[in-house]
């Protein structure tokens, strides 16, 4: 753990990095928190924060944590403060700058090499939405990943909300290099039936090391048998909604597929909640950042939809390039070299950071 003399701050969820201000009776922020009986990711972070948004909380303590759903009473967590301060006690603007300087003083070589062209789309704050500084933090990990670890290698960034279009299209065509930024099944893993989808995954693509981990809930109506549901198995035959674009591969790992249960993909969370609302999906299953702000964008509350908070899934995000792209290897080694020089650098949490306070910050106006 790390100590740091830091401002307690309170509702908000815009820090990642672990802290460590003293134990602490009640869940607050910027300051340690031992875990009682009872108590989930979700409740922790509404106490703290104001927020059912676990993620940063997860991302703090992803030394400790293992499952989301099963925290052990006594574990004791670091609650992120409101600023996102860093180990070394820069705030995450500063490294940020620091590391741009130290990254434009390197000398550059004079050899033409064409941009590497990214693409992504909307629709996924704060992951990737170009409302966000840098299009959101993934985008901004992928473009700061190309100027670290000795690459200083120009590109472009695009976005296509088409996201099926991704994999399916422009990455096989060549019309991009890279796609940010897509789950990647463990392809060892035949203990489940994989879909084609799962199939192309992981043959037809490289993928870079995992950016970042994501924890997924399923959501749903406060009286509906699905929001005391134990075990993924009682999830089985439920309507799902999972929004269009989005991977299926988390949910065929815990046995959920298109065969045992109705899948419906609208184009965006909101659709999907919308869903649930009138019981059209018993379930939404995505991100609990995007239900944390989608939730906020529709002014609804706990009242109106829950989150189990028995079941969850866990995956990581990669970056991807199309094996028949001649270069595939060389930019995704390009990539995984930046990145890795960002996590020793502390970088890599603090673009993480920064995004999530702006994306904070853009909440809090909204609802006021």
């Amino acid at each position: 753990m790390f100590e740091f003399n830091l401002k307690k701050a309170v509702l908000s969820a815009a820090a990642v990095t672990a802290l460590s201000a003293g134990g602490a009776a009640a869940q607050e922020a910027c300051s340690n928190y031992t875990v009682a009986d009872g108590d989930t990711m979700a409740t922790i972070a509404i106490a703290a924060y104001g927020t059912s948004n676990y993620q940063p909380i997860f991302n703090a303590n992803r030394n400790v944590i293992t499952n989301p759903n099963a925290l052990e009473p006594g574990i004791v967590l670091a609650l992120p403060c409101e600023d996102g301060s860093l180990p070394n006690g820069q705030s995450a603007q500063d490294l940020i700058a620091a590391e741009e300087q130290r990254a434009a003083s390197v000398k550059r070589s004079n050899v033409y090499e064409p941009p590497i062209k990214l693409v992504t789309g909307n629709g996924w704050a704060p992951f990737t939405d170009e409302t966000l500084s840098g299009g959101g933090f993934m985008t901004r990990l992928a473009t700061t990943s190309l100027q670290r670890g000795g690459n200083q290698r120009d590109f472009s960034v695009s976005f296509v909300d088409d996201w099926g279009s991704h994999l399916q299209t422009l990455l096989p065509l060549g019309a991009f290099d890279i796609s940010i930024a897509w789950t990647v099944p463990d392809c060892t893993n035949r203990t489940y039936e994989w879909s084609q989808e799962t199939e192309e995954r992981c043959s037809q693509f490289v993928a870079s090391v995992p950016v970042y981990d994501v924890v997924g809930g399923f959501y749903t109506l406060p009286d509906s048998d699905y929001a005391s549901a134990t075990d993924f198995g009682d999830l089985v035959g439920a309507t799902v909604c999972r929004m269009d674009g989005w991977s299926m591969v988390v949910l065929e790992e815990v046995g959920i597929n298109r065969d045992n249960s109705t899948v419906v993909q609208p184009k965006s969370a909101r659709e999907c909640l919308d869903a649930v609302l009138p019981g059209t999906a018993d379930v939404a299953a995505f991100e609990v950042e995007l239900f944390a702000a989608t939730m906020n964008e529709m002014g609804l509350t706990s009242s109106d939809i829950v989150e189990n908070p028995f079941v969850s899934t866990l995956s990581s995000m990669s970056f991807l390039a199309h094996r028949t792209n001649p270069y595939a290897r060389q930019y995704i080694a390009m990539m995984n070299k930046g990145l890795n020089e960002m996590r020793e650098s502390g970088e890599w949490y603090a673009i993480i950071t920064d995004t999530l306070r702006e994306q904070n910050e853009k909440l809090n106006a909204a609802s006021n």
